[in-house]
């Protein structure tokens, strides 16, 4: 039990139809075919989903192709948009250039993967992931005449900054290269840079949107990461388990609020890069894993620390947020509070169906 199809869900439909009546110039991609790489992820789906939504709310004419590497592991999860005849599921690795049957305007890459545990037992195919993958979408953008490249950033491109409480799109940082670890935020860096190459040297628009901790509907239960470790045993039935006293804060954005910052960004912005994080959601690993367990309260769940003495007062610990100032000067605002966030993502659990 460790996915949720995700296009089955309640949750999720009531989701992409409210980011797709939200005022945004969504005439913009009127009869355009669209590819969306990593369909099958938590961001892309919603990216998918939204933008069929549009389509029945605004009949725009677009085609979506979604690319994912394993048909079988991505067909439940996308359910229910199989059947559509704007859309199309193929497979393919963006590591390898790849022939379609259709040209594109817009590109919104998210193949990567995702989970720390990936980073570190699959570096390589972490690194080509986005920067060979980068590379060769780029080239077919380009062949294709030119469009939009919207590049699914992170804020691990940042490395350590220090001297400031939030870091903005034009801030750097330091970076331990010579890691494995670091083929995802240097990976992720290399693909900033040919998205900046392109854009300059061809008929290319480049957005790069930089997210911080995302959450919610479409987290695989076995993800590795503190919020679906939470959500996982609220899923199950038990008690939250605390490795540390979770003191960390970190700042973390309901997945619909951060793909409408997304598609504020590709519509409404004119910079090239732009953080996506919700201010109101900067709290402490443990004040997080107390919204999980207060999120379906007639279970009675509580936190159980591996270390005894971590369950006493604590005191967080700074800890560095994105600043959302440029994003939030288009217009845009978070919509899900915490504390609703958790409680849709395991609703969208118990309306299953699970594979």
């Amino acid at each position: 039990m460790n996915d949720v199809a995700l296009f089955g869900s309640t949750v999720f439909q009531e989701d992409v139809r409210q980011l797709a009546l939200e005022c945004l110039p969504w005439d913009t991609y009127r009869n355009q075919n669209i590819l969306v790489t990593g369909a099958s992820g938590m961001i892309p789906m919603y990216i998918v989903g939204t933008l069929l939504a549009a389509n029945d709310e605004h009949d725009l004419g677009i085609h979506v192709t979604g690319m994912v590497r394993n048909l079988a592991k991505a067909k439940p999860r996308l359910s229910a948009a199989l059947s559509r005849t704007d859309f199309t599921l193929v497979e393919g690795d963006v590591t390898e250039p790849k022939e379609f049957d259709r040209t594109f305007t817009t590109i919104f890459h998210g193949a990567s993967p995702a989970r720390p545990s990936l980073h570190k037992s699959s570096p390589v195919s972490t690194l080509k992931a986005n920067t060979l993958g980068t590379i060769n979408l780029l080239d077919r953008l380009v062949s294709d005449g030119g469009g939009s490249f919207v590049l699914l950033s992170s804020s691990e491109v940042y490395g350590a900054v220090s001297g400031v409480d939030l870091i903005a799109e034009d801030s750097v940082g330091e970076l331990q290269h010579f890691a494995p670890r670091a083929s995802y935020s240097e990976g992720k860096r290399i693909a900033e840079t040919a998205l900046a190459a392109y854009s300059d040297e061809f008929d290319v628009r480049p957005l790069s949107v930089r997210f911080g901790h995302i959450y919610g509907p479409g987290m695989a239960l076995d993800d590795g990461r503190v919020q679906a470790d939470f959500l996982a045993d609220v899923v199950r039935g038990q008690d939250i388990t605390m490795m540390s006293a979770g003191a960390p804060t970190r700042t973390y954005t309901y997945v619909a609020d951060a793909v409408l910052g997304l598609f504020y960004a590709h519509l409404r912005g004119e910079e090239s890069v732009y953080n996506v994080a919700d201010p109101q959601g900067n709290v402490s690993i443990r004040e997080l894993a107390e919204k999980f367990a207060a999120s379906r309260p007639e279970l009675g769940l509580k936190l159980a620390f591996v270390n005894e003495s971590d369950s006493g007062s604590y005191s967080p610990v700074a800890s560095l947020g994105l600043a959302s100032d440029r994003i939030q000067s288009l217009g845009w605002v978070a919509k899900t509070d915490l504390s609703s966030g958790v409680s849709r993502a395991v609703r969208s659990f118990e309306e299953g169906p699970l594979i």
